[in-house]
């Protein structure tokens, strides 16, 4: 079961690396399409998500880690690092979610594999 929760968070953690190219590096171009924005929102808004960009990526670098150190070095530090990276992200949608009405189909689209992944690998700790 951790094998297929592993799964879920690299996947959580790749889509988290598209979001960062999206934020900090496509934010004046396909940013908005993805995000429904107009070029002088998004202007407005680059520096913003150029750092929320960094942020999402950091959070995916967790993730890997700790995927890696599961399988390459400790179990048991790489599931803790991984769900501390998915949770995260995780709790970055849900904030999203709460505190952001127009924003909730982004935040279920960014919140579900993290969701996923969680649930897994805390099932998959436990058993």
């Amino acid at each position: 079961m951790l094998i297929i929760g592993m799964i879920a968070a690299f996947l959580a953690a790749a889509l988290h690396v598209f979001i960062f190219y999206i934020e900090s590096f496509a934010w004046t171009t396909r940013a908005l399409s993805v995000f429904g924005m107009d070029r002088e929102s998004a202007e407005a808004t680059k520096e913003m998500a150029f750092n929320q960009g960094f942020y999402n990526f950091f959070l995916a670098i967790e993730a890997f880690a700790g995927i890696a150190v599961y399988f390459l070095a400790s179990p048991t530090v790489g599931l803790t690092l991984a769900l501390f990276g998915v949770g995260s992200m995780l709790a970055a949608a849900l904030l999203l979610f709460v505190t952001s009405p127009d924003k909730r189909s982004a935040a279920i689209k960014q919140g579900f594999l993290p969701l996923l992944a969680v649930v897994i690998l805390a099932a998959g700790a436990l058993l």
